[in-house]
């Protein structure tokens, strides 16, 4: 039997690149999937190819930084399908990439609002899905810099370390009911904003690509790789799993 088959999964920040890789692995293994994303195009895009394949998914336009957006979103998944088994708590920006002397109030507040706020208000109206029946899995996507430092985008590691937090707490909060909260820890993953900033470094994107992988162990990851290890945490294989870090780095934060 699939890994999903009969399970109900949202995935924020589905349109593209990490997000995008898991609906798909996820359409594989039996979910449906409902492709929450603030860029239509690309969540449209995700869905019809979903559907091309013979899976059931569906696009709902949200920003996980407003909460009417989130509730408004959740409540018709649930109506539609009658259950969630599965939030992938994606969506993310990177922000300014300015020293904490250099960063706007605005900057600060604007980042923590899609990557803090937004999981949090994602997890708010997703587990009163899962309470009654007793049982789900939430996946936040944290960073490797969520565990480490680095000398760049400190509002973006900020937020990356606070996801981490809230985790862990969550993961306490609602095991009582059957639900499991865990992370994961990407390194770098070639994704389309990440070929994106590639091209811009100096030297270009083979310079940027040497220069990246020098940092890991093993090649940089491909999204379906990141995406592979969600689908784990989200699956049964993992029911006894949860306040956990999955770091998936190619050996990034073992040197």
């Amino acid at each position: 039997m699939a890994r999903l088959e009969g399970k109900v999964a949202i995935v924020t920040g589905g349109g593209t690149g990490i997000g995008e890789a898991t609906c798909h692995r996820f359409a594989e293994e039996g979910a449906r999937v409902a492709v929450f994303d603030v860029v239509e195009d690309a969540g449209r895009e995700t869905v019809e190819a979903i559907r091309r394949t013979g899976a059931d998914a569906e696009f709902h336009r949200c920003d996980v930084s407003k909460e009417s957006d989130v509730e408004s979103a959740l409540s018709a998944v649930v109506s539609q399908w009658g259950t969630l088994d599965v939030l992938v708590n994606n969506a993310a920006i990177t922000g300014v990439n300015k020293l904490a002397h250099e960063v706007a109030v605005e900057d600060w507040d604007r980042i923590f609002a899609v990557n803090v706020r937004g999981v949090f208000l994602c997890t708010k109206h997703a587990v009163r899905a899962m309470m009654d029946k007793k049982r789900g899995s939430i996946v936040n996507f944290s960073s490797i810099y969520g565990l480490i430092g680095n000398d760049d985008l400190p509002p973006y590691h900020a937020t990356k370390g606070a996801v981490l937090a809230m985790t862990k707490t969550d993961a306490i909060c609602y095991g009582q009911h059957g639900i499991r909260v865990n992370a994961v820890h990407p390194g770098s993953t070639k994704t389309p904003l990440f070929m994106k900033a590639g091209e811009t470094y100096p030297g270009g994107l083979d310079h940027y690509l040497e220069m990246m992988s020098a940092k890991h162990v093993l090649p940089l990851a491909e999204p379906v790789d990141i995406a592979n290890c969600v689908l784990f945490l989200a699956s049964d294989e993992s029911r006894f799993v949860t306040g956990a870090s999955l770091v998936c780095d190619g050996g990034y934060t073992a040197q």
